[in-house]
């Protein structure tokens, strides 16, 4: 029974006996080392600033929230980390993960002991395709980034190059695992309902070092336009070895991880990504009016970390732990019905949070209200190109 706007029963016994306030343990499970460490540990600040907000207003139901890391190094680690907070640290309920296969793997083990897990940054169709009890995920999905990416081409990339969007020669390319596939599968799917002529689809491992062949396959089969849903490294060595063999498509689009990253743009250097366009969550050059508390965002990272967001990935898993976190303190108590029926109450219309999409968990305990942007590297910045009402420049093709 709460006392006061902000403090438990048990937090108000608790400053009484001591002066120091009741903890509330989350579990915050990302890949903070391995190849995907540097995405998961951009996702992680996010979180960890949602918390930092939360705390300075007084917590969550009057306890300050303290995170309790778990590294998601690759499937097995996710596996056995999500027992350890669950077990061992008595966390409440899990926030992470972005890579999409932890995500499943991990969120497994929530669901089994009973323990909500929020998916604040995996877009792959199986992390709630499973029908989990348990797993709510807050952050636009694979489905998302197909859809709009053959809308992209359809309404725009196909105009500025001055064909008719049937007239193009796509090429899809994908890292193999849960996420490119998923975003692959969609993109062929939205692509053969708009009529557009994909003349090859090919996965590959995401730690590949060699992208060559896959190059001049693309270069000899005249594509257009390639779409490529990738991680850092492999978005890297994509851009780096289509430049070195003159393989000068009309339009790239990457499927957001490496293509939304500003250490990937300093890797391959201005002449190499600019013009590339990309799908992804929020990013930071958007009309602020459609994303209020962007720019307090982006004033409080570099507060605390001493740099520039390196990748919207923290926006988005700011704005998802945001709304979780702020239900729960609505709510009352910390089991896992009394979080799940908190959350399920959660209505933040389209427009009002930093990433511009509103939250309402709908089918599967998916956010209906998720939603994706299209950007454009121009001058080394990431600048959002549609959708009209949250762009602030022109796509920049065929000139």
């Amino acid at each position: 029974m709460k006392l006061t706007g902000f403090l438990t029963t048990a937090a108000v016994s608790v400053f009484l006996a001591g002066g120091a306030a009741a903890e509330v343990r989350f579990g915050a499970l990302y890949p903070f080392s391995g190849q995907l460490a540097l995405l998961g540990e951009e996702s992680a600040r996010g979180a960890e600033l949602a918390v930092d907000e939360i705390n300075a207003a007084g917590g969550v139901q009057g306890e300050e929230v303290v995170l309790v890391r778990g590294d998601a190094v690759d499937n097995n680690q996710a596996i056995g980390e999500a027992r350890r907070l669950i077990s061992r640290e008595g966390v409440k309920a899990i926030l992470g993960t972005y890579s999409s296969s932890r995500s499943i793997a991990a969120s497994q083990v929530a669901e089994l002991s009973g323990i909500p897990y929020f998916e604040l940054g995996a877009v792959a169709d199986e992390v709630t395709g499973r029908g989990l009890k348990y797993l709510f995920r807050t952050n636009p999905t694979a489905e998302h980034m197909g859809q709009m990416i053959v809308e992209m081409i359809v309404e725009k990339v196909a105009p500025a190059l001055g064909k008719d969007p049937s007239e193009l020669r796509i090429g899809i390319i994908h890292e193999d695992s849960s996420y490119g596939t998923s975003v692959a599968g969609h993109q062929e799917r939205f692509g053969k309902e708009a009529g557009l002529n994909i003349v090859t689809v090919q996965g590959y491992p995401a730690s590949t070092v060699d992208m060559s062949s896959l190059v001049l396959d693309l270069k000899s089969q005249e594509v257009d336009v390639v779409l490529q849903t990738s991680y850092q490294n492999d978005s890297v060595l994509f851009l780096q070895q289509a430049s070195e063999a003159g393989f000068e498509p009309g339009a790239i689009i990457g499927g957001g991880g490496g293509y939304s990253m500003l250490p990937t743009a300093e890797a391959v250097g201005t002449d190499v990504i600019d013009g590339v366009l990309d799908v992804d969550f929020t990013q930071y050059a958007v009309d602020t009016s459609y994303t209020p508390g962007l720019e307090e965002f982006v004033a409080a990272y570099e507060a605390k970390y001493g740099e520039s967001p390196r990748s919207g990935h923290s926006l988005n898993n700011y704005v998802g732990a945001m709304a979780v976190l702020s239900a729960i303190d609505k709510g009352e108590g910390f089991e896992p019905e009394g979080i799940i029926e908190a959350v399920k109450a959660i209505d933040i219309p389209e427009g009002k949070t930093a990433a511009g999409y509103g939250v309402k968990f709908g089918e599967n305990n998916q956010n209906e209200r998720a939603k994706m942007m299209g950007m454009q590297w121009q001058d080394g910045k990431l600048v959002t190109v549609y959708p009209a009402e949250a762009a602030v420049g022109e796509m920049k093709l065929g000139q």
